[in-house]
């Protein structure tokens, strides 16, 4: 069985353990109507992506 042959420092135990802490989205603007969106994705409010419509908003 392995077992560590010296004791790990806290520094590089808490180096190790901060690579897996939460992150908050990163949101972008939409080109067309400016809300706030994931990345990567088409916008909710317009139907917007990358500059062409992709999506056909029904009502408001």
């Amino acid at each position: 069985m392995g077992v560590p042959k010296r004791k790990m420092s806290k520094m590089r135990l808490r180096t190790r353990k901060a690579a897996n802490r939460w992150h908050a989205p990163v949101l972008a603007k939409c080109g067309q109507c400016g809300s706030s969106l994931p990345s990567h994705t088409a916008c909710p409010s317009c139907g917007y992506y990358k500059g062409r419509q992709v999506l056909t908003i029904v009502g408001a």
